[in-house]
């Protein structure tokens, strides 16, 4: 004859320490500091050339990365990338008027 088998369960919490959050952390150091002064830039461009992207396509756009030879558009896939090829001109133009400052804009397709 078995006996029935009694077990008990315990749950524990984890603790967790109080962690800064990354953005205060980032704003302390030099470094990256400059690392999220460039991914803002980055937010800020991609949000100048939504108005000039097609509505469609915008959700298949992302930003890149900002560095000194320009910035980088990334693209879901070579379609979307080949006509943001055609509308550089035009994304160009709309980063200047908005007062942003880039040399070229690279586009990439993204990995998945």
């Amino acid at each position: 004859m078995t006996r029935p088998r009694i077990t008990t369960s315990i749950s524990f919490k984890p603790m967790v320490p109080d962690v800064p959050q990354v953005a205060k952390v980032m704003t302390r150091s030099n470094a990256l500091s400059g690392l999220m002064q460039r991914l803002r830039l980055s937010q800020d461009c991609l949000a100048a050339i939504r108005v000039v992207l097609p509505p469609a396509m915008a959700p298949y756009v992302s930003a890149g990365p900002v560095d000194d030879e320009g910035w980088t558009l990334l693209a879901a896939n070579s379609a979307v990338s080949a006509k943001l090829r055609q509308l550089q001109p035009r994304l160009m133009e709309a980063l200047v008027r908005k007062g942003i400052k880039v040399n070229t804009i690279r586009v990439r397709i993204q990995n998945q």
